[in-house]
């Protein structure tokens, strides 16, 4: 998914799903760290693209914040 795709898809999310988004991205980072350590991961451009995603949910969530 481009980047502007998903950005957009972020902030028409609620402060909820956004948690709840937050919060999968976070295991799946520990995961991908992980599998790393092991040299069980073949991609290890996606922890990259993890870490990048959950500071743009972060973003929206402070954004939402406050405005509300």
């Amino acid at each position: 998914m481009k980047t502007k795709e998903y950005r957009d898809e972020l902030k028409n999310k609620s402060a909820e799903e956004l948690k709840v988004e937050l919060e999968n991205a976070k295991k799946e980072l520990f995961n991908l760290r992980f599998q790393n350590a092991t040299n069980q991961l073949d991609n290890t451009a996606r922890i990259t693209q993890v870490r990048k995603n959950i500071a743009r949910i972060n973003t929206i969530l402070v954004q939402k914040t406050k405005e509300a």
